[in-house]
């Protein structure tokens, strides 16, 4: 009989070096290849149409990209806005209906992603949230957009309970003080800088902006605004790069230590450090006793105290600290982007459309009578409401919802596999002749007269803040701040387009002008 040989160490580490160089090159193939391709092939069987997939789009050619998203806004450039005042938006999903029409796909990276447009199907996909969860992150977003928005189950469920309380309509009104500081704010500044005769043209887009920053750091951190405010600076600065930095799909890209990450983890601290600051403060007190705050962050640390304390206590209930700091930060980044977009095209479209500006106007001094704005009046503001609906329709903060797929799906007709993403283009159904009518890229408050379900015919097809279980949670926050916002405006001035006004909406982070918004005001 013979003896067994064991092995030497460095047998077993070059027959392993064998076995992992053997599959490193089928498993980066069938990644890189054959999967997709196997995608594509399904896809295009069921009578999608699509560019086909290259090895060549892993690589986001972001200065290819950038350079046709350059053309695209200079065809775009106009003096005012035309009898179609819907915006003219470049991106991929975009170019790629305009190129197959609605049953098509696209692809990020190795990921097909398909577009829906069907009302029935997007019903379908906002409403199964479990089989249609939220897509992973880029190695940047985490940083910007972590929290309830991205998480999925029982962390989502926990998280969303605990949130609410703070956007109740009762802790609402408590706010509305907030709301009329910054604003009065704001129009103090901008009576300061009318000429004798009473007019004078300013660029909006920029106080819109600290407007919102000013009432999202007042509501969310009461006396602490201040601080807020510098957190929603490492925001905004994070945000741009996340904007800026390009993406590739390249596997393990995500692993690089490159400078836009290095950057962001130092804005990551500062802000870490900021808000930690705070909390532990107001944590300190509410153990203390002491009465907290009336602001979205006191509000929340009581929901989350109250949610430990009916679960024993138990860290594992409720929210740890961090991720309560992040719950914060999404207070900023959806509260202020959200409702400074909504406010700065309301304000486009009223100086494009004098005669709403006028109705509107005529309804806030008929409810309010030169008096502060109340909670009781502003639910009496039909005309003001209808415009905010129609601006949303035309101008929503964000350009579609992206879902992926964990499991073989059936959506209407069709089957998708796992591993391949839906994309609900809000704009696209928010300006479906066949839904909306012929006139659905014009401005026609008049449309929601009675209401968003007799203007849908109680379709799933208007979703600016999203639909379903995981409608976004702010968007009665966001719809007051804006009343507050315009109504005040209406008492103090007219304004109008200005000659000067580029009209290029821009999608960075939310829907923007690039060139600011030039408004000739007057007093009244």
């Amino acid at each position: 009989m013979e003896e067994f040989v064991f092995p030497t160490v460095t047998t077993i580490i070059i027959y392993v070096l064998t076995i992992i160089l053997a599959v490193i090159p089928w498993h980066l193939l069938n990644k890189l290849w054959l999967k997709p391709k196997r995608f594509e092939k399904l896809l295009i069987a069921q009578g999608l149409q699509g560019d086909p997939y290259k090895l060549s789009l892993l690589m986001d050619n972001s200065k290819q990209i950038y350079m046709m998203k350059l053309q695209q806004e200079a065809k775009s450039k106009s003096i005012g806005l035309s009898k179609e005042s819907a915006p003219s938006i470049f991106s991929p999903l975009h170019q790629t209906v305009h190129k197959y029409g609605r049953n098509s796909f696209l692809w990020a990276g190795t990921t097909p992603t398909v577009i829906i447009t069907d009302p029935e199907h997007i019903k379908q996909v906002f409403n199964k949230i479990e089989d249609f969860p939220k897509p992973k992150l880029t190695s940047l977003g985490k940083y910007l957009s972590n929290g309830l928005v991205t998480y999925e189950g029982e962390k989502w469920a926990k998280h969303r309970k605990i949130v609410n309380p703070a956007f109740h309509i009762e802790k609402l009104k408590g706010m509305l003080p907030a709301f009329f500081h910054s604003c009065n704010e704001m129009i103090s500044k901008w009576k300061g800088l009318l000429s004798p005769d009473g007019t004078c043209e300013i660029d909006v887009w920029p106080f819109l902006q600290n407007l919102t920053c000013d009432a999202i750091s007042r509501t969310a951190f009461g006396s602490s605004y201040e601080e807020g405010t510098k957190i929603f600076e490492l925001l905004k600065k994070q945000g741009n790069l996340v904007m800026t930095a390009g993406h590739t799909n390249i596997p393990l890209w995500r692993l690089l230590p490159t400078t836009a990450k290095m950057k962001m983890k130092e804005f990551e601290r500062e802000i870490h450090d900021l808000l930690e600051g705070i909390i532990t403060k107001r944590e300190n007190a509410l153990k203390n006793g002491e009465t907290t705050n009336d602001d979205l962050l006191g509000i929340l640390l009581q929901s989350n105290l109250a949610e430990k304390q009916g679960n024993g206590n138990s860290r594992s209930i409720g929210m740890t600290t961090q991720e309560v700091m992040d719950e914060c930060k999404l207070f900023y980044l959806a509260g202020q982007e959200t409702t400074s977009s909504l406010l700065v095209w309301t304000m486009v479209l009223l100086g494009r459309y004098p005669e709403w500006q006028a109705r509107a106007r005529q309804e806030v001094l008929q409810v309010f009578e030169n008096q502060n704005p109340n909670f009781e009046g502003l639910s009496q503001l039909k005309i003001v409401t209808m415009i905010l609906y129609e601006v949303l329709r035309l101008y929503p903060p964000v350009l579609y919802f992206n879902r992926a797929l964990r499991k073989d799906l059936t959506v209407g007709n069709l089957l998708l596999p796992s591993g391949t993403q839906v994309s609900l283009p809000i704009i696209l159904i928010h300006q479906d002749n066949d839904i909306w009518g012929d006139d659905a890229k014009e401005f026609k408050p008049e449309r929601f007269a009675e209401g968003i379900a007799k203007a849908t015919k109680g379709q799933v097809c208007y979703f600016p803040f999203g639909w379903g279980p995981r409608i976004c949670v702010g968007q009665n926050f966001a719809l007051l701040e804006a009343k507050i916002a315009i109504s005040l405006l209406l008492m103090n001035f007219s304004f109008e387009l200005s000659p000067n006004y580029a009209h290029v909406p821009s999608m960075m982070l939310t829907l923007k002008p690039k060139n600011g918004a030039n408004i000739i005001l007057h007093k009244l």
